[in-house]
C-alpha cells in the first residue's frame, strides 16, 4: 500500500495520542458528502457489476480502504465512512468503519457485525495504546459497566504490540445473534486477541463512535454523516 515517507516520530511526541489505537488527537476536516454514506451504498451496490473494485476504493493520504470487505465467515461488511486523525501538526492515522452489509444504517454500538480499521503514519508503542484504551473506555462507560469488563479489558490491553508507519490495527465484532459473537483485534491481518464479550466490544468501539468519542469530527466522518 503506497504511503508517503514520513520521518519516525518519537514515542514521547505521540504519547497519549493513541486512542485505543490512539486517544487524544484532533482530526483535520475532510470533505464530507452532502448525504450520509449509507444512503449511497444501495446506489454503489447497483454499480458493482459494471465498476472495478479499484474504482470503488476510498483513498486518504495515499492509504486505500476497500468499499467492502469479507469476514472470516465470508460475511460482507460495507464501508460506512472514513477519515483522517491528526495530532497537533502531524497526521496520526487514517481510519475506516465497516458494518454488516444488511444493516446499512450506522449502528456502531449494537449487536451488529462491524469493523474499525486504523492505519498509522508514525511509530507508537504498545504501552501507549493500552493506557489510551483504558482511558477511552472508562470515559464512555459508567463505573459499574467499566468494572464489569475490566478483567477482559486488561487481557485485551496485554495483546497490543508496537506499530511502525504503515501498520494496521483492526477491531472487529462478528455477531452470531442474541448477544453472542466474536471480538477480534487484528494487526496486519493476524488475529492477536479474541473474546466473546459484546460489552467489551461496545466499550472499545465507543472510544471513537460512542457518546464521548476521542474526536467528534472523526466520529462523524467514520459514520458517513
Amino acid at each position: 500500500m503506497p504511503i508517503s515517507p514520513l520521518y519516525r516520530l518519537s514515542v514521547s511526541a505521540v504519547r497519549g495520542a493513541a486512542c485505543s489505537l490512539n486517544a487524544a488527537c484532533r482530526v483535520a476536516s475532510l470533505p464530507v458528502a452532502s448525504a450520509p454514506r449509507w444512503l449511497a451504498v444501495g446506489v454503489m451496490g447497483a454499480l458493482l457489476a459494471t465498476t472495478s473494485p479499484a474504482a470503488l476504493a476510498v483513498e486518504i493520504k495515499g492509504v486505500t480502504f476497500a468499499d467492502q470487505v469479507a469476514t472470516q465467515s465470508g460475511q460482507p461488511l460495507t464501508l460506512i465512512g472514513s477519515g483522517l486523525f491528526t495530532y497537533l501538526l502531524w497526521d496520526a492515522y487514517v481510519g475506516a468503519y465497516y458494518q454488516d452489509a444488511r444493516r446499512l444504517r450506522p449502528a456502531p454500538l449494537k449487536d451488529v457485525s462491524r469493523r474499525l480499521v486504523l492505519e498509522y503514519f508514525h511509530a507508537i508503542d504498545a504501552e501507549d495504546f493500552a493506557k489510551a484504551t483504558t482511558k477511552g473506555v472508562r470515559k464512555n462507560l459508567s463505573a459499574a459497566d467499566f468494572a464489569a469488563i475490566e478483567p477482559e479489558l486488561t487481557r485485551f490491553n496485554l495483546a497490543y504490540q508496537d506499530v511502525v508507519p504503515g501498520d494496521r490495527y483492526a477491531l472487529q465484532w462478528l455477531s452470531a445473534g442474541g448477544g453472542g459473537g466474536t471480538l477480534s483485534l487484528v494487526l496486519n491481518g493476524k488475529v492477536i486477541f479474541e473474546s466473546d464479550s459484546l460489552a467489551l466490544a461496545n466499550g472499545l468501539f465507543a472510544i471513537w463512535l460512542g457518546d464521548e468519542p476521542a474526536q467528534q469530527d472523526f466520529r462523524t466522518q467514520l459514520l458517513g454523516q
